[in-house]
């Protein structure tokens, strides 16, 4: 399984991207998808999920500029992220919890991740 992630981009502050994240290979099903950068000092944090069934969960500092979303059919999520901010700044990784065949259980697999940069 392989999560290719593009969208990426400089754009000036107040402006939007689009990122998107297709999951290719022996894909079964899909359960969450989501979007992470890093996370202030170490590691990463979430910036957005989505369940198989369209429940969401945003970061706090996203909430009501970033929209998730999903296309089942082509295995794709999409970050569209909107009044930008320099802090937004940062390589956005995609994640996914998929199932290889009917008897698997969900694996989780990480794109390669996408730079976004924010500044004038």
């Amino acid at each position: 399984v392989q999560l290719q992630a593009s969208g990426g981009g400089l754009v000036q502050p107040g402006g939007s991207l689009r990122l998107s994240c297709q999951a290719s290979g022996s894909v079964y099903s899909i359960n969450f998808m989501a979007w992470y950068r890093p996370a202030p000092g170490n590691g990463r944090e979430l910036v957005a999920l989505i369940t198989a069934v369209g429940s969401t969960k945003y970061a706090d500092s996203v909430k009501g500029r970033f929209t998730i979303s999903r296309d089942n059919a082509k295995n794709t999520v999409y970050l569209q992220m909107n009044n930008l901010k320099p802090d937004d700044t940062a390589v956005y990784y995609c994640n996914a919890a998929v199932a290889v065949d009917r008897s698997s259980g969900y694996y989780e697999f990480w794109g390669q991740g996408t730079q976004v940069t924010v500044s004038s």
